[in-house]
Order: C-alpha cells, then structure tokens, then sequence
C-alpha cells in the first residue's frame, strides 16, 4: 500500500493530508496549540483516530502515541547513532533508520523484515513524503512515525 503525504502550504498550525495511490484521502492530521508539537490524526470521514505528541525537556528526541484515547507508546531518536538517524518504536518494535540526509528511512519489524519504507520526495512547495506500507494493517503506525520525524525535524531548524 503506497500513501502519499502532504502538508498544507497555508495553516496556521501543522496540518497535513495523507493520499493512496488514486488520490484518495485516507487520513487528515491537524496540529493543535500544545507545548510542543500534538498531532491529532483523523480518517477519511473525520473520525479521530489517535495523536502523536512530542514530549519536552527531553535528552533525546522523544514523542508519545495513542490510539483513540489508549496511550501505546513512544518513539524515541537514539542519541548515538553516527551519520544517520535511528529511531526506536517502543510499541510494537520497530526501528527505524534514516540515511546521512534524512530524506529516505526504512522502518524493520523485530524479525528485520520491512514494514515500510518513507521517502522525502524533493522539488514540492511543502513537504511530502511517499510511504510505502507492506501490510495496510500497518499505515496508521507507519504514517505516525512520519509524523514524529517531521516534527522532530520541525523542532531542530
């Protein structure tokens, strides 16, 4: 399942539209006024589905996920990693890494099989990701991972 993920070019607070391969909306992401980044994600019909939320004052770049209003997790940038992004997703135990430019990451379930792969696609007015997910069960975590990644980037510049 490939979703293409775009961000609004005029809002107010982070907010994005995430297509499948015919131009379908899948999902919507509004940001919300928070002290740091909160994502909140809703479906094609506006039902919410769950938030991505950047925890501050943190060592290492760290953000908290739910599903509906259930806490699942987090997903954490290790401190250490040299020439390339690695980040630990505590719910079901993915990790993910980026390559030297942070555009392109491959996301491995526990066995070290591909769940998804992102990739930054160049020349667009706002940014846009191409995210292909192997199991469709898995686009919401995959999209939500984008998220944390964005924002993590957001709060660097």
């Amino acid at each position: 399942m490939k979703m293409l993920f775009k961000q609004r070019f005029f809002s107010w607070f982070d907010s994005y539209d995430i297509f499948d391969e015919e131009g379908n909306t899948l999902f919507t992401v509004k940001g919300q006024l928070s002290w740091g980044h909160k994502l909140n994600v809703y479906d094609a019909a506006g039902y919410y589905l769950g938030t991505v939320k950047e925890k501050v004052l943190t060592l290492s770049p760290t953000f908290e996920l739910s599903i509906g209003e259930e806490p699942i997790g987090v997903i954490k940038r290790r401190l250490f990693s040299i020439f390339r992004p690695v980040y630990d997703l505590s719910f079901n135990g993915w990790e993910a890494s980026g390559n030297f430019l942070e555009w392109d990451y491959e996301i491995k379930d526990p066995d070290g099989n591909v769940a998804a792969s992102v990739s930054k696609e160049l020349f667009h007015w706002t940014d846009t990701y191409s995210i292909e997910v192997y199991d469709p069960n898995d686009a919401l975590m995959a999209l939500m991972f984008v998220l944390a990644v964005d924002a993590e980037k957001c709060s660097r510049s």
